[in-house]
């Protein structure tokens, strides 16, 4: 029976040295019955001078316990195990983790006999959890800090989250507005299911797409997106989206455009200047000697002559073509304009009491639609009277004689501009036309009604003044030519 005894208990003693942490066996009175040999290794201690003091003594090197969460206490009074983290600095800096668990031993009466305290060293995994931790940490102030918008959703298309930047894109003002929306709300309809589609064919991955998104405010906004698909154990798991909002670049794309097409126009009449200043002088010289001789011709001519139809009708060419050298030489104009401070009202009431046939406004009913601010302007009053006068005659001539014919002024005061717009109900101006309509000799009229000079000697002569004129507005119910101008400002800054 002995024997039996002793081989149970060096069979117990050899499990106990082979488990592989460090492990003591306690008292409940914290004294130290033995330890495992990976406790007196890992310490470089001898069993006989640590058997029979307290744990204490040992590991913090003081007759009583500094650590007041040792769970010691715990074990006893509840008889369960239970653990503790401990963190401690070596004399190198070095700082080290050990978790210690304390396991009860009960006797045949259920009391606790002894307590096995187990010591691991758990440093590695707590630096790496630290490691993971500083890592999540600084990815979230990455995202969070972003100034792009960054969308993550689900699987099921559920929005987990959205950064910053994203919920001010996207219009939504906290956390709980997104989480009730899915990734189908923040598109056109059909637009995520493409997405998905082409994330998938793409292997996971979308590099550049330009799409439209739709806001909290239902508004469509242009967006380049980065898509990317998240796995985890090769299953989908998520998606996470980057929007760059487009509105900014595109306008100063539309912008860059539209000083392209004005720079271009804007040679175009130079060069076209100096063609008339070369080619009108040299014309206009026989076109008037043609005048004279023909005028005398008519003149020694009866009424009932059969070659006065003839003459008449070199007289009425004659008298076109000088037309024609006029508004030509309109363009090789290399004076300054005599500019003036006036009321753009009464620039426009000046325009029309210039017109000197009133019988083409019998049918068309003119409306004054003119502000009360003042509008002043620094410009040549006769240059933009011809403008006006130009702008009206073709009004008139869209409308077929018919209909009503709206000259609206206001202003801007913040952006110091005044403005006429010049508006018809006449038939409109096709989409293919409106880039060639101030080109020079453009015209849509019949041959032998227009020269195809007004709306290019219009655009030169506001460029001259410093102005612009654009089409606002066209249809099949009329058209809308926009003047502007800057308003004239005193020396001290104030409006005049």
């Amino acid at each position: 029976m002995n024997d039996k005894l002793l081989e149970e208990i060096d069979w117990r003693l050899r499990v106990f040295d082979s488990l592989s942490f460090p492990t003591l066996i306690l008292k409940p009175d914290k004294v130290i019955l033995t330890a495992n040999q990976v406790f007196l290794e890992k310490f470089g201690v001898e069993l006989e001078k640590i058997a029979g003091k307290k744990c204490h003594e040992v590991f913090y090197g003081t007759l009583s316990c500094p650590n007041k969460v040792c769970p010691f206490p715990k074990v006893l009074a509840e008889k369960s195990g239970t653990s503790v983290m401990r963190r401690h600095t070596t004399r190198t800096g070095k700082r080290l983790y050990e978790d210690r668990v304390f396991s009860p031993i009960l006797d045949e009466k259920g009391q606790v006999a002894y307590i096995m305290e187990s010591v691991r060293d758990v440093t590695r995994q707590k630096n790496l959890e630290l490691a993971l931790k500083e890592t999540e940490a600084f990815l979230e102030k990455v995202i969070l800090g972003s100034p792009i918008a960054i969308v993550a959703a689900d699987r099921y298309g559920h929005i987990l989250l959205m950064n910053p930047s994203a919920e001010e894109l996207f219009g939504y003002a906290n956390a709980f507005a997104v989480r009730q929306i899915t990734a189908d709300q923040i598109y056109p309809p059909g637009v995520a299911s493409s997405i998905m589609r082409q994330l998938k064919d793409g292997k996971g991955k979308l590099r550049s797409l330009k799409t439209t998104i739709i806001n909290a405010q239902s508004e469509a906004i242009p967006v380049e997106l980065t898509a990317s698909i998240i796995y985890e154990d090769n299953e989908e798991v998520a998606t996470v989206g980057i929007y760059t909002d487009l509105r900014e670049k595109l306008a100063v794309e539309n912008k860059l455009k539209e000083t392209r097409a004005q720079l271009a126009q804007s040679e175009k009449m130079a060069s076209l200047g100096q063609l008339a200043a070369g080619v009108a002088h040299e014309i206009n010289n026989p076109l008037t000697g043609i005048l004279f001789y023909a005028t005398l011709k008519l003149e020694t001519m009866t009424a009932e002559d059969p070659e006065r139809s003839d003459v008449e009708a070199v007289i009425e060419d004659v008298k076109r073509c000088k037309e024609i050298v006029q508004n030509l030489l309109a363009y090789s104009r290399q004076s300054s304009p005599m500019k003036d401070i006036i009321h753009i009202n009464a620039i426009v009431n000046q325009s029309l009491s210039l017109i000197r046939d009133p019988k083409m406004f019998r049918n068309v009913r003119i409306e004054r639609q003119f502000s009360d601010e003042m509008m002043l302007v620094h410009v040549d009053k006769n240059q933009i009277s011809q403008v006006i006068i130009n702008l009206v005659m073709n009004a008139i001539s869209a409308m077929d004689g018919t209909g009503v014919l709206t000259l609206h002024t206001y202003r801007d005061k913040e952006a110091g501009k005044a403005y006429l717009e010049v508006i018809d109900t006449g038939c409109g101006i096709a989409p293919e036309n409106l880039t060639k309509i101030f080109d020079p000799f453009y015209t849509t009229k019949a041959p032998g009604e227009g020269t195809g000079l007004g709306l290019s000697t219009a655009y030169g002569l506001v460029k001259e003044n410093k102005g612009n004129i654009s089409v606002k507005q066209t249809s099949g119910e009329g058209t809308t030519f926009l003047l502007e101008f800057e308003l004239y400002h005193a020396s001290n800054g104030s409006e005049e």
